[in-house]
């Protein structure tokens, strides 16, 4: 696979010995070891960023040229792209024309094209400091950038946040459409943060009590307990909603300015002190101001489930599944030591994850390890029993299926 670039002002790339910016010869997959997978992964992953690079170098010339409209047409043409697609890739060539920095760290397959992209649409919603972006998407995984690009975001919008918020709302937009094909409804929607929290957090609440009520050997999949819980939200409102937290704010008290400041949904997007002040005092918010010491956060054995303030303060400090990053509001309460193991109903005993990372644990004897340094959690897979060094005596600390804990 070889192509190759003469873009300026850019770190060219190493040519791998093959005269081209992008040379990734076949391998025999199967015979390499876990490493070697690895490493090929890992090439292909810089490939693709250089690749992406120069496609926006085309689109966005055949941009300058043709205009945005005569690109996209090639796009559609050319590559057979959905309309929708050529527009949104067309944009963001237009855009990383404009971000030298950018540009040459996706060119030398220095940052991943998905951290680019962020980079691009950020530029366009407001003022970046592009040098420290590019910096933190050479070494943070998407959702850590996700969340630096929201941070410096808000730090640089002048106003808290509020004039980023607005934008975000007037790009809000709602389709439902039938598809051809299957002959089902589409319903395809974007809310600003603040806004798709909340509904989240309802929807989820609704999942959660469809779970508690279905017979465990007859469960729907998660994706029908969704559809289930937003049509009886939407279609039946009389049947109310569900019990729960449907919206978790979190603020940090400035002792010597006696204010809130640092506002914040629970998954850490800022939210303006405006907005803090208005919806902490409206209907179907829980605006939870906790202590450790006062809360009933340790409920031992008399429990098996979290209570609401346990997946308040676990929200706050997980902030999402601590495996794979999926939402906390479509989690579970998982106790790091078993309830059949002995395990307490503490918040010190208790991790936020998905029902993927919940099986991953329970069924794939897959570990919940803490950071001795930051105390953060994160789930890790099963040492390999047959490493290239021999064999281990490794053995997972429990067997068992039973996803209620």
């Amino acid at each position: 696979m070889e192509f190759s670039s003469r873009r300026t002002g850019a770190k060219q790339a190493s040519d791998g010995g093959c005269g081209a910016s992008v040379c990734i010869p076949r391998a025999d997959v199967a015979g390499l070891s876990e490493a070697g997978l690895r490493q090929r992964l890992a090439s292909l992953g810089e490939a693709g960023s250089k690749l992406e690079a120069l496609r926006c170098e085309v689109l966005a010339e055949l941009s300058r040229r043709c205009d945005t409209a005569g690109a996209k047409r090639a796009a559609c043409d050319v590559l057979r792209s959905s309309p929708s697609a050529a527009h949104r890739d067309v944009k963001a060539a237009e855009r990383m024309s404009e971000l030298a920095e950018t540009s040459g760290a996706l060119a030398s397959g220095e940052i991943p094209a998905d951290h680019a992209r962020l980079i691009a649409r950020a530029s366009s919603e407001g003022p970046i400091l592009e040098t420290e972006l590019v910096e933190a998407a050479r070494t943070q995984t998407f959702d850590e950038f996700s969340k630096t690009v929201k941070r410096q975001q808000h730090d640089l919008s002048g106003d808290g946040g509020q004039s980023l918020l607005e934008r975000q709302r007037q790009r809000r937009s709602a389709r439902l459409f039938q598809n051809g094909e299957t002959g089902m409804y589409v319903l395809n929607a974007e809310f600003d943060p603040l806004t798709g929290a909340h509904i989240a957090g309802a929807l989820a609440n609704k999942e959660r009590e469809f779970w508690r009520k279905e017979d465990p050997k007859r469960r729907r999949t998660p994706v029908q307990r969704s559809a289930d819980a937003l049509e009886e939200l939407m279609l039946y409102p009389e049947r109310g909603k569900a019990a729960g937290v449907a919206l978790v704010l979190v603020a940090d008290y400035d002792a010597a300015r006696k204010e809130l400041i640092d506002a914040r949904i629970s998954d850490g997007t800022p939210l303006p002190a405006d907005e803090l002040v208005k919806l902490a005092c409206e209907a179907d918010i829980f605006p939870a101001v906790f202590n450790a010491r006062t809360q009933d956060l340790w409920l031992g054995r008399r429990r098996r489930c979290a209570s609401d303030a346990q997946r308040i303060a676990l929200m706050v400090r997980d902030k999402a599944c601590v495996g794979c990053g999926a939402d906390a509001n479509r989690s579970f309460a998982h106790h790091v030591e078993h309830w059949q193991n002995g395990g307490r109903t503490d918040y010190p005993n208790l991790v936020t994850v998905c029902n993927d990372c919940h099986h991953d644990i329970h069924d794939r004897h897959h570990q919940v390890e803490t950071d001795p340094e930051t105390g953060q959690h994160r789930v890790v897979p099963p040492p390999d029993p047959f490493p290239d060094t021999g064999t281990t005596a490794w053995k997972p600390k429990h067997i068992n299926p039973v996803l209620r804990n």
